[in-house]
């Protein structure tokens, strides 16, 4: 058995240890959120956190997180930076099909958390591993923007 924590809840699973945690959120627990686009690392769609940073799910065999705190973006839908970063990307028209906006949401996150106040290079820089093909990202560089000014420090 492999027990590590989920959103804040103490789980255990006896999926195989090579088996890819973003499958295990996906299949096992039910967390939808978090999309496969590559399974190569490549695309940031499958991005949670993993004792607090940023990380591809779809390269992390299950059998590295025991102990772990891994977190979703259902994880995190209840904070007060997931309230303002949701707002700020529908004010800046920031999604479209929304395959990407789990992912983009995660790293918006780590980057701000990191860096409350990036400039528009930092957030390119900060957002550089996930790929949307809706956007264009001038609209995402504009929601992290307003997030930032809205959270002020958040």
């Amino acid at each position: 058995m492999i027990k590590f924590t989920l959103n804040g809840r103490t789980v255990e699973t006896d999926a195989p240890a090579t088996a890819r945690l973003l499958d295990l959120l996906r299949d096992e627990f039910e967390l939808i959120g978090t999309k496969e686009g590559c399974g190569e690392g490549e695309c940031g769609a499958c991005s949670v956190f993993v004792n607090n940073l940023l990380q591809n799910s779809c390269l992390i065999p299950i059998g590295s997180i025991a102990g772990a705190d891994i977190q979703t973006i259902e994880g995190i839908i209840e904070t007060e930076q997931f309230k303002i970063l949701d707002e700020s990307y529908s004010i800046a028209g920031g999604v479209q099909c929304g395959y990407c906006i789990p992912g983009m949401i995660m790293a918006s996150a780590a980057l701000l958390t990191e860096n409350p106040h990036p400039s528009e290079a930092e957030i390119r820089e900060g957002i550089s591993g996930n790929l949307c093909r809706c956007t264009g990202y001038n609209m995402i560089v504009e929601a992290i923007n307003l997030a930032a000014k809205k959270g002020d420090g958040l």
